[in-house]
């Protein structure tokens, strides 16, 4: 074998290998982000049945990408690694292509929230991987596939120990590391002020474009603010809010982040309360276990003993003011949150954010609640 061809192979071995690695990883410390777009793709291509198994496809997905990243970096069954890399690129630059051409997405989620790509640029990140994972094939063609020695088998056992016990871990937690803007220490109000003072107060409800994908059909619809069709969350999901001006790219603004109910809107009194504010997040009122109503009920209680304001938001729509107790605690307030919103603020079905001085002090997963 020449010379040429063993520096070549090594080379792209390592690029292979560190992309592989931070594609997983970004991704596996957020799998509620990824099972998301495992559910957009799902809907897409009209094969929502299978969305009850998205969370544990993307822990899976995610771990074995960083494990095949970290396999090669580290040379462990390299010619075994290799056809499942190969196998897995040749897959994804053909979704990736249908993405940007026949069924287009905004974002195709390779590197998860850590950085964002359109599909055309997915599409040709993976044109250049490609033909680097051939080489790596192409240069342990010869070798024994399951052939493992002793330090490959404790190697490949712990690459999937920590591969899948990472997404695992941030499943029941929250991410290791928040790649959306409202991580611990964002002022949210701030956030949204500075949005305003940057020009944003000033467009017209015109120049907004809601874009919509139909649950049914997976076709992508735009509106305008002063629609009602949108506003059907059993027939549309949210995919973006773009602004229509020169200067502007596509973007999900900050202020969309709004607390309301029935009497009005009070996003501006709670983020510019002083002391502490408990924003406790439920998806679905119907779909609380029983631990998580038990750690909730201790937050109201904490609340109460600091004299500290605490209410409910969730994506459920509220007909008539609402209170809510948690396993027989105090009533608290709910008001309403954008389920899109609240996704992005809190990766988990139920949880807490708490608030200090309108600055965001901790995020729970709700079974990581010690209070």
């Amino acid at each position: 074998m020449s010379r040429k061809l063993k520096i070549a192979s090594h080379v792209c071995r390592v690029i292979v290998g560190l992309v592989f690695v931070f594609s997983g990883f970004v991704k596996a410390v957020d799998p509620w982000g990824t099972a998301l777009k495992v559910n957009e793709y799902l809907s897409i291509y009209g094969m929502e049945e299978l969305s009850g198994v998205s969370m544990v496809f993307s822990i899976w997905l995610c771990g074995a990408e960083l494990m095949m990243g970290l396999m090669l970096l580290f040379k462990v069954r390299t010619r075994l690694v290799s056809i499942f890399a190969l196998a897995s690129m040749i897959f994804f630059t053909v979704l990736t292509f249908l993405s940007a051409t026949w069924i287009p997405v905004e974002d195709c989620g390779c590197f998860g929230d850590a950085l964002k790509l359109t599909p055309w640029e997915t599409f040709a990140k993976n044109v250049v991987i490609l033909p680097m994972v051939f080489v790596v094939w192409y240069r342990y063609r010869g070798h024994r596939v399951l052939e493992f020695k002793r330090i490959e088998i404790f190697l490949t056992t712990l690459f999937c120990v920590l591969a899948m016990g990472l997404g695992t871990y941030c499943y029941f937690t929250l991410p290791l590391i928040d790649f959306l803007p409202y991580k611990k220490g964002a002022n949210i109000y701030g956030m949204i002020s500075e949005q305003h003072d940057t020009g944003a107060e000033t467009m017209s409800e015109e120049e907004y474009v809601l874009v919509y994908r139909n649950r049914d059909t997976g076709e992508l619809h735009e509106f305008s603010i002063d629609d009602e069709e949108w506003r059907d969350e059993s027939k549309w999901e949210w995919v973006e809010t773009r602004v229509e001006n020169e200067t502007s790219a596509v973007q999900t603004l900050v202020s969309e982040f709004s607390l309301s109910d029935p009497e009005g809107n009070v996003t501006d009194d709670l983020l510019t309360r002083e002391g502490t504010v408990y924003l406790i997040c439920v998806t679905d009122f119907d779909d609380i276990g029983e631990g998580c109503r038990r750690r909730l009920r201790r937050v109201v209680e904490r609340a109460a003993e600091e004299d500290a304001t605490v209410v409910c938001i969730t994506p459920q729509p509220l007909r008539t003011v609402t209170y809510y107790r948690f396993d027989g605690s105090d009533e608290v307030r709910c008001y309403n949150i954008d389920a899109t919103v609240m996704k992005t603020v809190l990766r988990a079905k139920n949880g807490l954010v708490v608030l200090h001085d309108g600055v965001i002090e901790d995020k729970y997963n709700c079974g990581s609640i010690d209070f």
